[in-house]
């Protein structure tokens, strides 16, 4: 800045960076805006280029004041946008761009209108195409306009000057009400009465000339010698108007606009300067005291010469009949260095002058300057290159050295350090800007919709960035991320210069308001803090003004001296450079793996050391040995000229000090000037975010930047000086006193103004309506409409936590504060509001000393819990609650009224909010522990119970709910059972349980007959009944978090017999609602004294429930009753639960039917396996008599027969069996998809072995046969089971086959599914396949006539009768002769033997007309017999030996030669005949000599 002195800084208004606009097109021309005047035609219009500047302006309309900022952009020509400011409201969200035909001339003039049809149209828009068409707008306010339509024609006035004669090209372009005036470049200047008459009407074009006194045609001759007009002005002077016209050749003319004369005309004396080109001139505000009109024009020396000046002129003025005008002989020359001028604006005292490099101003003659010469304003763009280390080629690789050498034990770390930084700034406030970002974005091809980029958050932004930056590191290494960094923030530092360029200058004479207006934003400018003016400045300027505030006690000396310690400050601040305070602050902000107390003395060893030897490594490894070995001599020379020149320096500090003493004095002194100023305030009313507001927060971040940034550098040198001490002879009380009382008082000026910054660039949390009193609170009832918006903006970029806090802060009408003004502040109201905020935040609106750090914290941690900014809460009273604790003054904090009990309380209530707002995982439960620890110590500190009394509820909140004073035990009694409900009510159990346990142990203290002081009605209650409760709620959250023993404990240490069992059913519910009904059953629990009632409770538990819940309650008591060895009860309830199954049973489909069966089977076998544990003489249940106490669920049944079903009393082992082969069978039945139910009876139904035979179900038709029926009616079943069977083997029997699932029941056990309690004792049943040994008929019916003939020896016999019946000529199956034949006595010869015997089936043959097998059997049987050996003669010569059906045999004769006889089959049954005489005649000769040979033997 050409070495001026900085006296003011910009703030970026934010919200300025997202309008979103609204487009209006104009209609198509009218004819008459177009056709000739006075019916002179008009030349034809020549071509125009496109403006080559842009323009801007602003017009401040009406009290209070609206502020018109218009601007026109050289890129887009077409377009004039236009935003419409109120100080009093937030920066509006939309603005109006008008689209033209024709490129736009840069100029452009809103004013007020004030004609009597300015009704719904206050303002007035006069804008100039370059083609050389006026258009005059009635504008309404920019809400009224809707997007993509066309301005209203009959709001717009359109005149094309090129249809009035012209002499020239337009060269300059001025309006004011009513009026437009065009200068030429033929010097002529006309006006246009364009908004006051029609452009037909006479009067409507003058033009103003020199010819007054002479004739026309002299006076066209005299024009020709007129130069071009350059500029125009048109300004007031005591309410007349004056018109101010410059010409190329340097001639100012002064026009009188009303009466249309030239009241002065000269020429400037810079025209004897050869090839001087003037450009613009600029009018001031006129000084009534001096009666002097500033004027400055600015002028190019030469063509080949490219640099500007401005000279300033003081034109006189005397006013009466005429105002009479003279150009005082003094001239002020402004030389201006390289860069083009953007902009100029005059008051009557000073100038301000804005180039593409910066904006300074000067005070005009002899005005009064305070040190005279010109004064900086820092623009924006030097706070950004900072901001992104920009501002030097090497301050980006300072902060990765740097980041390399203090953390190098933990390098990981290294890479997420250097990308918060980054991101942090880049996403900071004044910073970002929305329009940059998104043009990063595409230099990285990252496009966005614009409902895609506006959803995002700034968690969200975070992420884009960030997935932008690592995509483009080639490794993730330290150097290649700091690239990529480097490397993302220049693209936006040069996109941000890019989209906000500097446009023009806001200014407010009336005010003294000074602002910018960008190409996309809008920014004020503020006073410089005293130490700023000191660090930007020059010490011999500003020592005077700086050292007034200082409590010195020789002025001159304690200057110089502060001056010298501040050149150390400077030089230890260059030489660490801007990176070290990024590393101090980021540590304090996101708690690294090294805090910030580590940071610190690794700062001071590079200042002593340099850099580690990793540093040097990294080099070596990234940039090569050469470039290492360079940058390493490089750093250890520029180390030795620091150590140098701070130990000279130090040394003369010293020797100009003697003592080193009374430098600290004068450190100290600067160090109060650094502490937030105290400014006492009365607020009593509420304000809404606006544009004033919005720049004092960000002032306030500015100041608070600087003011860390110069504490830590004081910190450093002080830090420095202790580890110099040997070195520059300082004394030990001089260390100590660093040491014991400097340094903790900076450490506190650090946080102080950390919190400040903290604050004001912090982003808000977004609201979240999670529950109901959430949802409820957002729909704002009883707010007013500014509050709804604003709440609408939490969790943007732009709205920080100290515009929640800002919001809150309250005004006096009476008392009217720099913060709650109705026009846009000065500089100097700006920074006078900001202190007001910060000593607001550090002090509160009185001000008073307390003795506590930071007392005003718990204020402002109420007014952010009450918007929801728990996260800043957290932050906010963990720095100040650390702090605290560091400086070890915790006696002072017992006696601090209970301040730090509030201050601990808020922190757990901000922590408890955090925790269930969606926080999973090991970070609740860190938030939950954390939580809990504040509220523990809240409980113990001295005072808390009556300050917290005091604690306003407005926040949201819960009401502590007690008064008057409390003992310390009744206190902490109520404290804790106050926090365990909060806990529960968050669903937190783990917390409040330890507080229920913690009140606990409070209860006899607090109620012991020693405790005369308790008052109030808070402990009302016995001891008994408080424990009771609180015990109950041990219980509650220890089963919320599933740990039953101690939820189990919790029951039995409950005094209160009726809780207790409250707590028992409902342990009992809970255990059979999650499925851990194991723990009943396992005995892990020894429920000593409860069982019975345990036991009551799950039998109200089964009547109630539903028969098929899953758990079954009839399960658990079985189980619960095996485990205690009750079989007989065991048996009883699983019993009923079978029998309750058997009615359902009857109402469901095949499927679930089955699926019931099963389990009424199960339930069955479990009552047999458990009345086997009894002795015998007690094997037996009463049903009945249990099932009384069971309320039973009521269902309808399907018949009259199965409602009148009872249970039968003393029901014992052989009942259950019978009715568990009928159950059984209706089970496989149902399997086989036939429906039949049991009816009840203790026996079977006549039809059951039918259906289980049509069904194939064998297996269960014999066990039913065997388990109900005995003796004869046995044999009967049987043959009618195998006679059925017989029948399906018949192959020319056809009927219907049914065949199911053939799967029976294994044994008598009871079975267990998913998710129930494995019976004690049981096996799954696994049911085997029906049929074992083959798949047909008659291998079933081989295997059942083989087992069961046992049973009834005829069964083969009538199987055998039944298939011949069936089909007379159907071949019997071998296996089944066999078993005829197989069947003989040892002492009987032929056809003997019992029941079944080859003479059975030779008798079959016979009847059944199966006369060759009848002949072949006797044949067999007979050379059987004949056959015999010589062992067998003598037992078959015995009396009775031998015996053959003759009977039988003589039928078969007969019906063969009845055959015969008959003529059927004569050949067969004559060769039957044949073998059949043959036989016999040889089987009676041999019984005849068998009858000889025993009658010889009688004899002898």
């Amino acid at each position: 800045m050409g070495g001026r002195s900085l006296e003011s800084m910009e703030v970026p208004i934010v919200g300025s960076d997202s309008v979103k606009w609204i487009e209006l097109s104009l209609p198509s021309p009218s004819p008459s805006s177009t056709a000739p005047v006075n019916g002179i035609l008009s030349l034809p219009p020549p071509s125009y280029a496109p403006p080559t500047e842009d323009a801007a302006s602003c017009s401040v309309i009406g009290d209070p004041p609206n502020y018109l900022i218009w601007r026109i952009n050289k890129d887009h020509a077409h377009a004039l946008e236009i935003q419409e400011l109120c100080a009093y409201k937030e920066f509006p969200n939309i603005g109006l761009r008008i689209i033209f035909p024709d490129a736009l001339w840069p100029f452009a003039l809103i004013c007020k209108d004030e004609t009597s049809c300015a009704s719904g149209s206050p303002y007035l828009l006069y804008a100039l195409t370059i083609s050389g068409v006026a258009y005059l707008f009635r504008l309404k306010s920019i809400y009224n306009y809707a997007s993509s339509s066309v301005f209203p024609p009959n709001q717009i006035t359109e005149f094309n000057i090129q249809t009035y004669p012209h002499y020239g090209a337009i060269t300059a372009v001025a309006a004011a009400v009513g009026c437009l005036v065009i200068g030429k470049d033929d010097g002529s200047v006309s006006c246009f009465q364009l908004g006051t008459l029609e452009p037909c009407a006479p009067g409507f074009v003058h033009e103003l000339r020199d010819d007054a006194g002479f004739g026309r045609l002299w006076g066209l001759m005299s024009r020709r010698s007129i130069s071009a007009v350059h500029d125009l002005v048109l300004s007031e002077l005591h309410g007349k108007k004056l018109l101010f016209v410059l010409h190329s050749d340097g001639t100012l003319r002064v026009w009188d606009f009303m009466s249309r004369s030239r009241i002065f005309i000269n020429t400037t004396s810079i025209q004897t300067l050869a090839g001087a080109t003037f450009v613009s001139l600029w009018v001031g505000e006129a000084d009534n005291d001096k009666s002097v009109i500033p004027l400055a024009i600015l002028y190019k020396h030469s063509l080949e010469v490219s640099t500007e000046s401005i000279c300033v002129y003081s034109l006189r003025y005397s006013l009466g009949d005429r105002i009479i005008l003279l150009l005082d002989s003094s001239v002020q020359n402004i030389p201006l260095e390289e860069g083009s001028i953007i902009d100029v604006k005059l008051t009557s005292n000073k100038i301000w002058i804005l180039k593409e490099d910066g904006l300074f101003t000067l005070s005009l003659f002899n005005a009064p300057d305070n040190g005279g010469g010109a004064r900086c304003y820092s623009l924006q763009e030097a706070f950004l290159a900072d901001q992104l280390f920009q501002s030097s080629e090497h301050s980006s690789n300072d902060l990765l050295w740097l980041a390399q050498s203090i953390f190098f034990s933990v390098k990981d770390q290294i890479v997420p350090l250097v990308s918060s930084i980054f991101l942090r700034r880049i996403l900071l406030p004044g910073v970002y800007h929305s329009n940059v970002l998104r043009a990063t974005f595409q230099d990285y091809n990252k496009h966005l919709s614009d409902s895609e980029f506006y959803s995002l958050t700034v968690d969200g932004l975070k992420k884009e960035i960030l997935s932008l930056v690592e995509h483009e590191g080639v490794s993730e290494s330290p150097v290649s991320v700091l690239h990529c960094w480097k490397t993302f923030s220049t693209r936006y530092f040069h996109s941000w210069c890019k989209v906000n360029s500097p446009f023009s200058l806001l200014f407010d004479s009336s005010t003294g308001t000074v602002g910018l207006i960008r190409k996309n934003s809008i920014s004020l400018f503020r006073c410089l803090e005293e130490i700023e003016l000191l660090i930007y400045g020059s010490f011999d300027e500003i020592g005077d003004i700086l050292c007034s505030g200082l409590d010195f006690s020789d002025d001159n000396l304690d200057r110089e001296i502060l001056f010298e310690v501040l050149r150390c400050v400077i030089n230890v601040s260059q030489q660490l450079g801007k990176a070290s305070s990024a590393i101090f602050y980021e540590s304090l902000l996101s708690a690294p793996s090294i805090s910030s107390e580590e940071v610190l003395p690794r700062l001071l060893k590079i200042l002593e050391t340099g850099y580690s030897s990793s540093v040097t490594s990294l080099h070596i490894f990234e940039l090569g040995a050469d470039i290492a070995w360079e940058k390493e001599v490089a750093d250890h020379k520029n180390l030795r000229k620091f150590s140098i020149e701070m130990f000279l320096s130090l040394q003369a500090l010293s020797n100009k000090a003697i003592t080193w003493g009374k430098v600290l004095d004068v450190v100290e002194s600067y160090l109060k000037f650094l502490v937030p100023r105290k400014i006492i305030q009365k607020f009593d009313s509420e304000v809404g975010f606006n544009i004033c507001t919005s720049a004092v927060v960000q002032a306030t971040s500015q100041v608070a930047k600087l003011m860390f940034e110069s504490a830590l550098d004081m910190l450093l040198l002080l830090c420095y000086l202790v580890n110099m001490s040997g070195q520059i002879h300082m004394l030990h009380d001089d260390i100590s006193r660093i040491q014991l009382e400097l340094v903790p008082m900076i450490q506190e000026i650090i946080t102080e103004w950390h919190i400040i910054h903290f604050l004001g660039t912090t982003t808000s949390e977004s609201s979240a309506a999670e529950d109901f009193s959430s949802q409820l609170s957002s729909l704002q009832i009883d707010n007013n409409a500014d509050k709804r918006t604003w709440t609408e903006k939490l969790g943007k970029c732009d709205f920080t936590l100290a515009c929640v806090l800002l919001l809150n802060i309250q005004s006096s009408s009476k008392d009217r504060s720099h913060l709650f003004v109705k026009c846009l502040p000065d500089p100097a109201s700006l920074i006078n509001s900001s202190r007001e905020f910060t000593s607001w935040i550090m002090w509160g609106s009185t001000g008073e000393e307390t003795p506590s750090f930071f007392s005003h914290s718990t204020e402002l941690a109420l007014i952010l819990l009450k918007h929801g900014q728990y996260d800043a809460v957290e932050y906010l009273l963990s720095i100040v609650d650390a702090h605290s604790r560091k400086e070890r003054i915790s006696e002072t904090i017992q006696s601090d009224g209970g301040e730090w009990g509030i201050l601990l309380h808020l922190l757990g209530c901000s922590l408890l909010a955090q925790a269930q707002r969606g926080l999973q995982g090991l970070l609740k439960e860190k938030k939950v522990s954390e939580a809990v620890r504040c509220f523990f110590r809240a409980s113990a500190v001295q005072g808390a119970p009556q300050a917290l009394q005091s604690l306003s509820y407005k926040a949201g909140l819960p009401h502590l709910g007690f008064t008057g004073y409390l003992s310390a035990a009744a206190w902490k009694l109520h404290y804790y059972q106050w926090a365990m409900h909060i806990f529960e009510q968050y669903n937190l159990s783990e917390g409040a349980c330890q507080f229920a346990l913690a009140a606990l142990e409070q209860v006899d203290e607090a109620l012991g007959p020693g405790d005369d002081t308790t008052k109030g009605d808070t402990l009302n209650e016995s001891a008994t009944t408080i424990k009771g409760r609180l015990w109950a709620n041990v219980f509650k959250f220890t089963l919320d978090l599933k740990k039953y023993n101690d939820a189990y404990c919790a029951i039995i240490s409950n005094p209160d017999e009726e809780s207790k069992y409250i707590c028992l059913r409902r342990f009992i519910i809970v255990l059979y609602e999650h499925g851990s009904f194991k723990i009943l059953c396992d005995g892990q629990i020894p429920f000593i004294g409860l069982a019975e009632k345990v036991e009551r409770e799950l039998v109200w538990k089964a009547g109630r429930s539903d028969v098929l819940a899953k758990p079954n309650a009839f399960k658990l008591l079985y189980a619960f009753e095996m485990q205690r060895h009750d079989w007989r009860r065991a048996a009883t309830y699983i019993y009923l639960y079978s029998a309750q199954l058997r009615t359902v049973a009857a109402l469901k489909n095949h499927q679930h039917r089955s699926l019931i069966l099963q389990e009424r089977l199960n339930g069955l076998s479990a009552a047999i396996n458990a009345l086997h544990l009894v002795h015998p003489a007690y094997a037996w249940i009463d049903p009945l008599l249990e099932e009384s106490s069971v309320p039973r669920e009521h269902y309808p049944t399907a018949g009259n027969d199965i409602q009148a079903q009872r249970l039968q009393s003393y029901v014992n082992i052989e009942k259950l069996e019978n009715e568990f082969v009928l159950v059984s069978a209706e089970y496989l039945l149902s399997l086989a998809n036939i429906n039949w139910t049991f009816t009840g009876n203790e026996t079977p139904p006549p039809d059951m072995v039918d259906v289980l035979v049509q069904a194939e179900l064998y297996d269960m038709a014999f066990t039913v046969i065997l388990k109900f029926w005995k003796g004869s009616v046995l044999k009967r079943e049987l043959e009618r089971v195998f006679t059925e069977m017989s029948m399906k083997c018949c192959p020319n029997r056809v009927g219907p086959t049914l065949i199911g699932n053939n799967f029976r029941p294994h044994g008598l056990l009871l079975t267990s599914s998913k998710d129930e309690v494995v019976i004690h004792g049981s096996t799954d049943m696994v049911p085997p396949a029906q049929r074992s040994k083959g798949n047909t008929q008659w291998e079933s019916l081989e295997i059942y006539l083989d087992k069961y003939k046992e049973f009834h020896p005829r069964l083969p016999i009538i199987v055998a009768e039944t298939l011949l019946s069936a089909d007379p000529q159907i071949e019997l199956p071998l296996w089944l002769v066999q078993m005829f034949k197989g069947v003989r006595k040892q002492s009987a010869w032929g056809m003997t033997g019992d029941g079944v015997n080859v003479a059975s089936l030779f008798r079959l043959y016979v009847d059944y007309g199966r006369y060759p097998e009848a002949t072949n059997l006797l044949l067999e049987y007979i050379e059987s017999f004949a056959s015999m050996g010589p062992a067998d003669i003598i037992r078959r010569k015995r009396p009775l030996a031998v015996w053959f059906p003759y009977t039988t045999v003589e039928r078969l004769w007969c019906r063969l030669e009845e055959l015969i006889l008959r003529g059927h089959m004569v050949d067969q049954c004559q060769k039957l005949k044949k073998l059949l005489q043959g036989a016999l005649l040889s089987h009676l000769n041999l019984l005849r000599g068998d009858s000889e040979d025993v009658q010889s033997s009688s004899m002898c």
